[in-house]
């Protein structure tokens, strides 16, 4: 019999805004004021701490927090005090193109002379430099593809079966074993890393956090529909490249089967969703909202942003010797496969 999975602890605060947020979602301090908020730094871990604990009540909460707080009212005006300034922020920052097919025409071309982390760790990393890697993705492996769910009943024919279809491969096409999340949780073990959900928040990035609190804003939010499609899309069509070199790196490190086997089932799923998703998921709703054409290219856009950030975050932290954790490197803690 399976049982209910444990709730997260609360993480450490980043600063005033996460500590304000933490004490009352556990009864004992007053919220942050919209001013407060909109003086932070929005790319900052504050901000993004905030942000990102609002947004874990709609996903499995924290221990010691009501249910109740999920949709306590007072909570949601600050978090769309945040949400305003941290949507203020992209759209002033990653907006490139206006229009999907040029959005998406960038993402389909492979550089001859890739520089990126999946390069980067397919070419020269080390086993520490995976785990840290698998320790900041944790935060959206262990819950993939529930963000993208949220945009199911606000899609309609032809959009919404194959998302629904794409989504039926990510939880595994109905074999619990094969849950992309816990393919993901295999590939941790494999590296030595806790499985358990939430356990590396304290220990990424802010630019970590950013990446999934893109999805969370987006998935939550009806007038984002759109540009949620278009985060699914970017996900979908750079998946397959980059899986397969880090399949690479997996094999090259001696990893293990099952962090080989977490790439190398996105590198052939996801070379088949990448297609339907552009033709099907966009083509659909775009064929019945052709009004959101400029919120799938700001998805795209704003994805690639968010990401190419994270990267030079690893990147700049690897190439100088020292850890990209805010805490203990996890290679300090753990063993080798």
């Amino acid at each position: 019999m399976e049982h209910e999975p444990e709730e997260p602890r609360l993480p450490e605060p980043r600063g005033p805004l996460s500590a304000a947020v933490e004490e009352y979602l556990l009864g004992t301090g007053p919220l942050p004021g919209p001013a407060q908020v909109a003086a932070a730094s929005v790319y900052g871990d504050d901000v993004q701490l905030a942000l990102y604990l609002c947004y874990e009540l709609h996903y499995r909460g924290f221990a010691g927090v009501a249910a109740e707080r999920e949709w306590d009212p007072d909570l949601l005006r600050v978090r769309a005090a945040l949400e305003h300034h941290f949507l203020s922020a992209l759209r002033a920052d990653a907006r490139v193109h206006d229009s999907v097919p040029d959005a998406l025409a960038e993402l389909l071309v492979e550089p001859v002379e890739g520089t990126g982390v999946t390069h980067f760790l397919r070419d020269e990393g080390e086993l520490w430099h995976l785990r840290e890697y698998a320790a900041q993705r944790s935060l959206y492996h262990l819950k993939e593809a529930d963000p993208h769910a949220w945009v199911l009943p606000r899609l309609w024919g032809r959009a919404k079966a194959a998302m629904a279809a794409v989504e039926f491969d990510e939880y595994g096409g109905g074999r619990p074993d094969r849950v992309h999340a816990q393919l993901f949780a295999d590939l941790m073990t494999d590296l030595g890393l806790d499985t358990t959900y939430g356990h590396y928040l304290d220990a990424a990035s802010a630019e970590a956090l950013v990446t999934v609190n893109l999805m969370s804003l987006f998935g939550l939010h009806r007038a984002l529909r759109g540009a949620l499609v278009g985060h699914f899309a970017t996900v979908e069509i750079t998946s397959s490249p980059g899986s397969r070199r880090l399949a690479e790196a997996m094999r090259r490190t001696g990893a293990g089967p099952a962090a080989e086997h977490f790439y190398d089932e996105h590198v052939e799923a996801d070379a088949v969703h990448e297609q339907v998703v552009r033709h099907d998921v966009i083509g659909g709703l775009l064929e019945r909202e052709p009004h959101l054409a400029p919120d799938v290219a700001f998805g795209v856009d704003a994805t690639v942003f968010v990401e190419d950030r994270f990267a030079a975050r690893l990147l700049a932290d690897w190439r100088a010797g020292r850890s990209s954790l805010r805490t203990s490197p996890v290679a300090a803690t753990t063993h080798t496969s």
